[in-house]
């Protein structure tokens, strides 16, 4: 990692600037910015635009990364455009010193998807201030909340992560944010300081939702100027209408929408790997939330939707995190069995699943494969039961490419 916007600002400039052909929304948050972002995108296609979206990380493919209308670079285009870029990748190099892979792929996003789109909805990698996506100035900042994540590199405090978050709100940009107590007070003081326009979720924006149960969500979102009833979310987990009331609000900061592009937009919204459901008796469920915010609010919202059924879940992390933490976490989802695993993907950089198992106790068992640790707890689980692949997007990625 090198920290910083200078060396991507620099390849952005010596490739003509394709970020000023571009507007649309940079999404900052601990928790939710790729829910926002998938529901934010497919509103403003089926208003009729050619959108960029630039998630993060992959699951399967590295060229999930970069997407066109819901359609992911070709291998192929991704190595032309990279090809196409080495001159101006040695000529910050030699100046500057080596691009990082984060820096590289940002640029190279950025110039692929101006050409062929004319919004761009970009998740940030971390934190903000710092990230290589904060060169860029879509006119539309979302910062979604702010929790505990990453402190090695963001601070060890609410104020101090906040601070590094609000920091992608530029100059008269127009802000929404789902923030609260101390973060929002952050988020607050630097869009006043940019002269910036700022909606405040359960202010400016107000949302209503009732659980459709495995359908996910009916909502309705009202903010300055617009108001939508009889929506439908088909997310799972009651955090998700939140992340769409955000949607919605930056859609109509950014755009025209009616309706109907709402309702058609929200209700084609596909997020993988967040409370998704690979298989049946017994049921397969992936999430990848990896920070302790993220485990127990997925954690509690299927147990609401499971009850008192049998819940096995399948869980491995990475070494950048606290297992302490974590496990403390997974903990409240009171699963009935853990298999702890290793996601063969990030090799190298994951904790080890017997040193998983000797923290969380009893009812937990190792298996370092991750296929043979899902199999372990489908038996487990038995046929009306339920397996959470958990704490990892790495982790939730192989697994859903087993299951392809």
């Amino acid at each position: 990692m090198k920290f910083g916007t200078e060396r991507t600002r620099a390849l952005l400039d010596h490739v003509g600037k394709p970020d000023e052909r571009l507007s649309g929304a940079l999404i900052a948050g601990t928790n939710g910015k790729g829910s926002t972002g998938a529901c934010l995108s497919s509103i403003l296609r089926a208003a009729g635009h050619n959108v960029g979206f630039m998630p993060k990380p992959h699951l399967v493919s590295y060229t999930e990364r970069i997407e066109v209308n819901g359609t992911p670079i070709s291998e192929d285009d991704f190595v032309a455009t990279l090809a196409s870029l080495r001159p101006a990748l040695d000529w910050v190099s030699s100046r500057m010193g080596p691009p990082t892979e984060f820096e590289m792929l940002t640029v190279m996003a950025v110039t692929y998807i101006a050409a062929r789109a004319d919004l761009l909805v970009c998740e940030v990698g971390l934190g903000g201030r710092l990230d290589a996506t904060n060169a860029l100035d879509l006119g539309v900042a979302v910062i979604t909340n702010v929790a505990l994540d990453h402190q090695k590199y963001l601070g060890d405090t609410i104020a101090e992560i906040a601070r590094e978050k609000a920091a992608i709100i530029k100059r008269g940009d127009h802000v929404v944010t789902a923030c609260e107590g101390e973060a929002l007070e952050i988020v607050e003081a630097r869009a006043a300081s940019e002269s910036g326009q700022l909606w405040r979720l359960g202010s400016e924006i107000e949302f209503s939702a009732s659980s459709r149960g495995w359908s996910g969500f009916e909502l309705s979102v009202s903010g300055p100027g617009f108001e939508h009833h009889d929506l439908t979310l088909p997310l799972l987990g009651d955090y998700q209408p939140a992340n769409a009331a955000l949607a919605v609000a930056a859609a109509h900061l950014i755009t025209e929408v009616t309706g109907e592009h709402v309702r058609a937009g929200l209700a084609a919204t596909r997020w993988p790997g967040r409370l998704q459901i690979i298989g049946e008796r017994p049921r397969v469920i992936l999430d990848g939330g990896h920070n302790p915010a993220a485990l127990k609010r997925a954690g509690a919202a299927l147990r609401e939707l499971i009850g008192s059924e049998r819940l096995v879940t399948v869980f491995g992390m990475l070494s950048e995190r606290d297992p302490v933490q974590l496990v403390a976490a997974l903990k409240t989802l009171r699963p009935d069995a853990v298999v702890f695993t290793e996601p063969a993907s990030a090799h190298g950089h994951v904790i080890a699943a017997d040193r998983l198992a000797g923290i969380y106790g009893s009812s937990a068992s190792a298996e370092p494969h991750a296929e043979v640790a899902l199999a372990r707890a489908v038996e487990l689980a038995g046929p009306d039961g339920n397996v959470l692949v958990c704490g990892s997007l790495y982790l939730v990625g192989e697994i859903l490419a087993l299951r392809d």
